[in-house]
């Protein structure tokens, strides 16, 4: 009791309740009581608090006289600051029709003559100075206001539960709800929608009328240019700023630019497809200019963005293009450790090639999986940023995409080769001959990835190459025909690693004779896991890069995807080689040959300059000896 009484005292509305067909607003204590939409009350005052006060619908009688209409009141307060529009009587009184919906020869104008009452607006527009944005504004938001309270009141007086209309100049969906069965409810106008609480309407008087409207053409009218950075809350500086969307509005009668309980959340399409460095903004017109406070973005991709605002108004998507943010550091280890990385694969490549003592099945997958990783990486150093001319671009980034996940199918076959070597012996044996590599490992090895790589340019061959990088473009889902097939294969290679050490750890117990191969089995096996690992979960954190990851987490991402992605060639080359006796025997065998062939040739390079001295002196030595004697 003690808390209702409370309530009571902190809104006056709920002490004071207004006559039928009026709703109450309360502010600093005070109340007011307000006709509703298609409403004019019997003394002419807009607010009142007479409770004898009668709100009376308009009819035909009424749709004569406007100087008491709270649309022409407030019409002529915002043209007659400005001198420029001599006849504001006559317009104003043509924004009051329109919003109660009064029509030639019938009381309630149709949704379809309210959707051609854009010519009216136009017209207005037309006969303004040019650069006058302010009085354009002012009619363009009387026009909007005067819109929704016109569908709200056709819409009133219709029986009909939901009416749709879709002309040239706009699409309208109303829906009556009466009882909150459905939490929330979905309109479309055109190709955008609005998702709303039901509990939102259950105190408009109006039967719970909900209204969406979606405006062809007005966003060339209030477009880029009612848009500036000191009316926008955004975390970074923006610019070149321009409107990618229909305008919306979105109405249920009193509940203009007031805080809603629930959010409501709109669907925008795109007019044109958004770049990887533009960022949607959702915003609202608020009399003057675009603000985005209340709004905030939910999800955007390249086609679509969607939207939740904590009030209802008239709603647009803005784009600016935000200016890319260049780590130095993370700049600097990126091309430091490729490059250490390529070095690295390039000596792996030639001891896999030339190490006779390691040839094996093993080493001819290790050194396709090198070669692979060498080319991507230096194609990525080399062409990443060639931006300049598309075509190029779009063929960098599909070399890119081909080789990378070349990397990730030979890496499947290791594991795959791994796993039936433990399984069966036999089947090793098999898979070592030549005629099963020729037939199998390299048609699959390269043939998959080209198969994937060729499907996905056909299907969407524009989203190779961005305006800034020539890779595959993030937005949307085409970044899954390469981030598929490699979760893909780190799921089978991983079971396939975990079943090896199963089975080893069985055999080992079993199988004494066998320990040391067993052992150089486990060893391998390991090696491979770590291999998935430092491969794998550099992609896993780069894929989660491309999703909406704040600082300061996604910077260690960023860091962390860079140190791990230019391991790759290290850890090859650390632990297929120099970490192998063999190789390290082999190596010491190629040092010593060098070593010798270095010294032979110094002993025989002063081997033979002692030669050719000697043989000069023994020349000039007649030649001496004869001139003495003459």
């Amino acid at each position: 009791m003690a808390k209702k009484t409370n309530f009571l005292l902190c809104d006056p509305c709920a002490s004071h309740p207004c006559p039928a067909k009026s709703y109450c607003v309360s502010k600093e204590q005070k109340y007011f009581c307000y006709c509703i939409d298609g409403y004019v009350s019997n003394t002419g005052e807009r607010n009142f608090k007479d409770q004898n006060v009668v709100c009376r619908e308009i009819d035909i009688v009424n749709c004569s006289n406007f100087s008491s209409d709270a649309t022409f009141q407030n019409c002529q307060k915002q043209l007659n600051l400005s001198s420029s529009m001599d006849n504001s009587r006559e317009i104003c009184t043509g924004f009051a029709k329109l919003s109660r919906g009064c029509g030639e020869r019938r009381t309630t104008l149709s949704l379809q003559e309210i959707g051609n009452s854009y010519h009216f607006l136009t017209n207005l527009t037309s006969q303004l100075t040019p650069g006058n944005q302010k009085q354009k504004a002012r009619l363009v938001t009387t026009y909007l206001q005067s819109i929704e309270a016109a569908v709200l009141a056709t819409a009133s007086r219709n029986p009909k539960e939901t009416q749709k209309e879709e002309g040239p100049f706009m699409a309208i969906n109303t829906q009556r709800v009466e009882n909150c069965r459905l939490k929330t409810l979905s309109l479309k106008a055109e190709k955008q929608t609005m998702d709303i609480h039901c509990s939102t309407t259950e105190k408009e008087i109006l039967g719970g009328i909900v209204a969406f409207i979606s405006y062809a053409s007005i966003g060339p009218i209030i477009g880029e240019s009612f848009a500036s950075e000191e009316n926008l809350r955004t975390k970074e500086k923006l610019h070149n700023f321009y409107l990618n969307s229909k305008v919306v509005s979105g109405t249920v009668g009193s509940r203009k630019n007031i805080s809603l309980p629930v959010s409501v959340n709109f669907t925008f399409q795109h007019e044109k497809m958004k770049r990887e460095n533009e960022q949607s903004i959702c915003v609202y017109w608020q009399g003057s200019s675009w603000s985005n406070e209340g709004c905030q973005v939910i999800s955007s991709d390249e086609n679509q963005t969607l939207c939740s605002c904590n009030h209802l108004s008239s709603f647009a998507i803005l784009v600016a293009t935000a200016k890319l943010k260049v780590d130095p550091v993370l700049t600097m280890i990126t091309y430091v450790g490729l490059s250490l990385s390529l070095l690295c694969l390039f000596l792996a490549a030639l001891t896999f090639l030339l190490c006779r003592t390691i040839q094996n099945i093993s080493t001819s997958l290790h050194l396709q999986l090198s070669i692979c990783l060498f080319l991507a990486h230096l194609l990525f150093l080399t062409g990443i940023e060639r931006t300049k001319s598309k075509v190029l671009c779009s063929i960098i980034a599909g070399v890119l995409h081909y080789l990378y996940l070349a990397s990730f199918t030979w890496m499947l076959l290791e594991g795959l080769q791994l796993f039936l070597t433990v399984k069966n012996l036999k089947v090793a044996n098999y898979i070592s001959a030549g005629k099963f590599k020729r037939r199998f490992i390299y048609p699959f090895g390269y043939g998959i990835p080209a198969v994937i790589v060729a499907v996905s340019a056909g299907l969407g061959h524009t989203s190779y190459g961005t305006e800034t990088h020539c890779w595959l473009n993030f937005h949307g889902r085409f970044i899954w025909s390469f981030m598929g097939p490699v979760f893909v294969i780190i799921l089978i290679n991983f079971s396939f690693y975990l079943t090896t050490l199963c089975i080893l750890k069985n055999q080992l117990s079993s199988l004494n004779n066998e320990l040391s191969r067993m052992h150089n089995t486990r060893m391998l096996a390991f090696k491979a896991i770590a291999q998935l690992f430092i491969l794998g979960c550099s992609w896993g954190l780069g894929f989660f890069l491309v999703e909406g990851v704040l600082d300061p987490i996604r910077s260690v991402m960023a860091y962390s995807f860079t140190i791990i992605n230019v391991l790759q060639g290290v850890y090859i080359y650390l632990v297929y080689c120099l970490l192998n006796h063999k190789v390290r025997e082999e190596y010491r065998r190629w040092f010593k040959k060098m070593r010798k062939r270095t010294e032979t040739g110094n002993y025989d390079f002063f081997g033979s300059v002692t030669q050719t001295k000697t043989v000069e002196n023994t020349v000039d030595f007649p030649g001496k000896s004869s001139n003495i004697s003459s």
